[in-house]
Order: structure tokens, then C-alpha cells, then sequence
């Protein structure tokens, strides 16, 4: 980088830190202000702010290697987590289901879900526990990914890169709350936009993909050789023979489908952490759907984003040398491509990217020790200085945590892989059954996620070391931490008493959802069952029309940077069917629900 690149990049992070500094005073007016901007903020600005938080830089680097070495095989990959399918579940019925309880976090939902006795606040606490846990190993993630990108072009370690990075986002985070991060992230989205039309801009003009290619794999030094149209085919193969670290996905089929399970059950979770957050602030249920489709429209520009990167990344293979670590390809491109300046302005736009997600995980996690230990266990008449005070020390307690975790890790795909399949599913299962089991208790949901996060922990230290064989491995993570979250659940909901009717009774009437609640519905007058049925088997057929959508919607803006025409016709087509299908089932209904 020259001198005007490191001036591009430190004039905005001075300007991010100003701009966090002069809107404390709008976030000090107590913590529903701190931490949800007193739900008045329009579904565009939570829209885009959560694509912002979605575009983080560790994932940005593992989409453009993944697409860079399997191609679209890459991006059906990503179904695990980086496609964040479950948002067309938050469009179509979840985010309004979330919405409707008027809560700040996921734990404080407990409560409404089963009551405000023991059995309440032990699932209260217990949610609190999980979601600061799956917070600080997001931040180490996170943290690791920012480093080795910024490192190789700032000329330091990668730690320290990480840290810095990681300590700016917490500065201006803990002083502005939620209105700083969402404002911020406004900022921040634009930028990456315009990362994005660059980018996209300079491969469409440069690259033409010959017939054939070869590419590296990690964990083995043996080059892949990829036919285009193979590379570039949408339609998932049954079986791939890929040698290393890739091996694990050979059983391609099997793996789809694996994948495919759990991003439907993470959808039906409802989410957590600063997804969740989004709908909590939204003002009504029409802006908790109108914010998801914003949300979906504008993240799916990444894709063409990154699949630029990547034929970059072939590009510069072609010319010069195999680029040896799929991981660095995006820093690679950068380095190689983009003229003095310009190079700044993109760094600074993937510092964006980066800060973006961390100060959307540290204001929510905070909002956990604030609202559903500090302030409902330890100090309930708290002022809100203090209660604001104890946010800022949270957050910083939170990052530390993260920071001295992330010195252990050296691969970013390995962590993803964990915190998506492992420490998430093993998360997920009590939060789906909350939704659809009128039995499901608070002891079930307590004992559920304990057991799940548990396993999780010791799948990763103690089980996976002694598997050498990747591909079990994968399946492990996912099924030894959902098993016994499964498990946990059943035995706690059964050796237990029910919830109270009452509460149920409350809960159900509030939120409305679809599933075994005939205890619950039957007591509801004739017309309101119906009312209630009506709209649930609308969003039943929505759902299965929008992930589909989202999937399709997506992988246009992958064809169109690999110039494969037929195949961009075909998915157009399909979005169009898709599209009509989807306004007849869940957009015209907006207005009236």
C-alpha cells in the first residue's frame, strides 16, 4: 500500500469513532434506547444494517475461497450458514412471530414463553448464558478472519491486526449502542456497496474463464483441475472426489441435504444475538417483513462479490502462480489488481465489512448481562446510568474474552464449521421446540441447551482430535451436540411439571404460531381459530416459496460473474415464478396483518 491508501483508511476510522462519540447522547437515554433505539427506527435502516452485520470479512474471505476452488459447489456449501437461508423464514413468519412479544432479547422471551417463576428464570438465565458464550466465540472467530486479512497489508501480525480491529468496532460501539450501530452500519453498507460494483466491475471487464483451470486445495499441495462448465454447473453432484481439507464435502449429496436440515431448523429457531435484535426493534409486523426482504435484496449482492474475487483469483493463477491458500485470495486480488487509492478506499470498505459485524454481536450480547442477569437478578432498581454503565463494561469484558480465545485458532473454516453446525445446532434445538410444543417446558429448554452447549464444547476439544477421518468428523460435530440438546429437552419437559396454562394460554395469543397448540386453540372463540389457521397456512406456503427464492435470487448474480448466460436464463425464469408465487402468498398480505 502507498501513502494515500493508509490516509484513505485512517480517515475513516477517525470519522467512525467521531460518529460513535456524537451520538452517545441520543443512546444514553436509557437501555430500551441503548439497545434497540427505542423501536423507532424505519425497517430500511434495520434492513440494511443487518446486511451490513451479514457482510462480515472472515466469511467474506471463506465464500470467495470456497466459490474460488469448488465454484458453485462452493456456494451450495455455504448453505450451512454464509447463504443465511433462514431469513426467508424471518420474512415470512418468524420476525413477526418475534416482533410480537415487545422483549429486548431472546432470554427475556423465557419469561412470556413460560412464566415468571423458577422455571421461568432458569430458562431466562440459562438463554443468557448460551447467547453471551456463542458471542465471544463469534468474536474470536471474527476476530481471526480481520487479522489475517489486514495483516498482510499493514505489514503486522495478524493477532494485533485482529485486536486493533476489534477494539476500534468496541470504542465506538460501547459509547453509541444500537443507534451507532445500526447509523454506522448505514455508513458501512454503502461502502461495501461500492466495494462491490467495483470489484464486480474490474473481473467482468478482465476475466474470461478458459475451458479449463487449476486451483489450490487446502491441506494438500496437489493442484485441482476444474473443467468450466463443471465449475460453474447449478446443479449439486451427488458425489465430488476432492483430495485435503475439501474432503469432507465428497459425500456431496449427503452433505447438501445435511445442510439443508439444519438451516430449517435453524430457520424455525427464530434466530438470536443481533438477528433477532432487528425484529425486536421493528415497529410493526408489515416493517418485520418489509426489513427481511430489504435485507435478502441487499445481501445478495455479496455473491457477485465474492465470485468476482475468486475469477480474479484464477485470473491472476493463470498468469502468474497458483495462489497456494484459497483464504488469501481475496487480499491477493486486492493487492494485485486494484490501483493506489482505489486499494484504500476498498480496504476501508472491508474494514467496514469487518466492524459492521462486531459491533452488531457486542451491542446484543451486552444486552444479555444488562437486561437478563444484571438488571433481573442482581441490581432490579438499577438506574438506567448504571444499567448504561454495565453495558459498556460488558461489551468490553465480552471482547476480551473473544480476543484471548482467538489466539487459539489459526483456520476460519474450521471455526465457522463449529459455530455453525456444533455450538449452533446444539442452540437450536430448544429454541425451535419453544415455538411449536405447547408441553415444551422451561426445565426442558434449561436442560436442552445446557446439554447441547456442553456436548458442543467437548465435540470440538475432546472427540473430534481423536477422529482422523474429516468427513465423520463433519457429521459428529452436528449430531453428538443436537442429540443431546434433544435429549436434554425431552427428559427436562418430562420429568417436570407443564407450564402454567395461563402463561401458555397468554404466550399463544400474543405471538400465534403454527404447531401442536390444540390445548391452547381450542379455547380461543370459533372465529379467531380460524383468523389464526388462516394466516398460518399462508406462511407455511410462503416459506417454501422463499427459500427457494432467496437460493435462486443468489445464484443469479454468481452466473452473471461467471458469464455463463444459459444458466443465468434458466434461474431467472425460475425467480420470476417464484416471485409471482411469493407476492400471492405472503406480500399481499402485509398490509393486513
Amino acid at each position: 500500500m502507498e501513502i494515500i491508501d493508509y490516509i484513505i483508511v485512517i480517515i475513516y476510522l477517525v470519522f467512525i469513532l467521531v460518529f460513535g462519540f456524537f451520538l452517545q447522547r441520543k443512546a444514553s437515554a436509557g437501555i430500551e434506547s441503548y439497545f434497540l433505539g427505542n423501536r423507532n427506527l424505519p425497517w430500511w435502516v434495520l434492513g440494511a444494517s443487518g446486511m451490513a452485520s451479514n457482510t462480515d470479512l472472515a466469511g467474506t474471505m471463506i465464500l470467495t475461497a470456497l466459490v474460488y476452488a469448488l465454484g458453485t459447489k462452493g456456494f451450495f456449501i455455504e448453505i450451512r450458514g454464509g447463504i443465511v437461508l433462514y431469513l426467508g423464514c424471518l420474512m415470512t413468519f418468524i420476525g413477526k412471530w418475534n416482533r410480537r412479544a415487545q422483549v429486548m432479547t431472546v432470554a427475556e422471551w423465557m419469561q412470556l414463553r413460560f412464566g415468571t417463576d423458577r422455571e421461568g428464570n432458569i430458562a431466562r438465565i440459562i438463554s443468557a448464558v448460551a447467547n453471551i458464550i456463542f458471542a465471544i466465540a463469534s468474536i474470536s472467530y471474527f476476530a481471526v478472519g480481520g487479522g489475517k486479512f489486514l495483516g498482510d497489508f499493514f505489514g503486522i501480525d495478524d493477532g494485533i491486526a485482529g485486536v486493533l480491529l476489534i477494539l476500534l468496532a468496541l470504542i465506538y460501539t460501547a459509547v453509541s449502542g444500537f443507534y451507532g450501530v445500526v447509523l454506522t452500519d448505514i455508513f458501512q453498507g454503502i461502502l461495501i456497496f461500492v466495494a462491490i460494483l467495483y470489484i464486480c466491475f474490474i473481473a467482468f471487464q478482465t476475466v474470461n474463464l478458459p475451458e479449463t483451470f487449476s486451483i489450490s486445495i487446502p491441506g494438500t499441495e496437489q493442484l485441482q483441475q476444474w473443467n468450466l462448465a463443471e465449475w460453474s454447473s447449478i446443479t449439486p453432484p451427488i458425489t465430488i472426489d476432492l483430495p485435503g481439507d475439501y474432503s469432507i464435502f465428497n459425500l456431496f449429496g449427503g452433505v447438501m441435504l445435511f445442510y439443508t436440515f439444519k438451516v430449517f431448523l435453524e430457520g424455525a429457531a427464530g434466530g438470536g444475538g443481533y438477528v433477532a435484535q432487528r425484529y425486536f426493534a421493528a415497529k410493526s409486523d408489515r416493517e418485520a417483513g418489509l426489513l427481511s426482504l430489504f435485507w435478502i435484496f441487499l445481501l445478495s449482492f455479496r455473491w457477485p462479490m465474492v465470485t468476482a474475487f475468486a475469477v480474479l483469483g484464477i485470473d491472476y493463477g493463470l498468469k502468474n502462480q497458483v495462489i497456494s491458500d484459497p483464504e488469501l485470495v481475496l487480499p491477493t486480488v486486492i493487492a494485485e489488481y486494484i490501483p493506489v487509492g482505489i486499494k484504500g478506499l476498498l480496504i476501508a470498505c472491508f474494514i467496514a465489512a469487518a466492524m459492521s459485524t462486531f459491533d452488531s454481536i457486542i451491542n446484543s450480547s451486552a444486552a444479555y448481562w444488562v437486561k437478563d442477569i444484571y438488571q433481573a437478578y442482581l441490581q432490579p432498581e438499577a438506574s438506567n446510568q448504571k444499567l448504561l454503565t454495565q453495558g459498556r463494561l460488558a461489551s468490553i469484558v465480552i471482547v476480551g474474552l473473544g480476543l484471548i480465545f482467538s489466539f487459539n485458532i489459526t483456520n476460519i473454516n474450521d471455526i465457522w464449521g463449529w459455530l455453525t453446525l456444533g455450538l449452533g445446532t446444539g442452540l437450536f434445538i430448544p429454541l425451535v421446540l419453544r415455538w411449536y410444543w405447547w408441553r415444551f417446558n422451561g426445565y426442558g429448554f434449561a436442560i436442552g441447551t445446557g446439554a447441547g452447549l456442553v456436548a458442543a464444547i467437548l465435540t470440538k476439544g475432546v472427540i473430534l482430535p481423536v477422529v482422523n477421518n474429516s468427513q465423520i468428523q463433519e457429521y459428529i460435530l452436528f449430531l453428538v451436540p443436537s442429540i443431546c440438546s434433544f435429549l436434554g429437552c425431552i427428559l427436562g419437559t418430562f420429568l417436570t411439571p407443564a407450564t402454567n396454562l395461563e402463561t401458555i394460554n397468554n404466550f399463544y395469543r400474543v405471538t400465534r404460531p403454527f404447531g401442536f397448540w390444540g390445548v391452547v386453540r381450542k379455547n380461543l372463540p370459533t372465529n379467531i381459530q380460524a383468523k389464526i389457521q388462516a394466516e398460518n397456512r399462508r406462511d407455511v406456503v410462503a416459506v417454501l416459496i422463499a427459500v427457494p427464492w432467496q437460493l435462486v435470487l443468489f445464484l443469479m448474480g454468481i452466473m452473471l460473474m461467471m458469464k455463463q448466460w444459459d444458466n443465468f436464463g434458466i434461474l431467472l425464469l425460475i425467480f420470476i415464478l417464484l416471485s409471482i408465487g411469493l407476492y400471492f402468498t405472503w406480500f399481499k398480505y402485509l398490509d393486513k396483518i
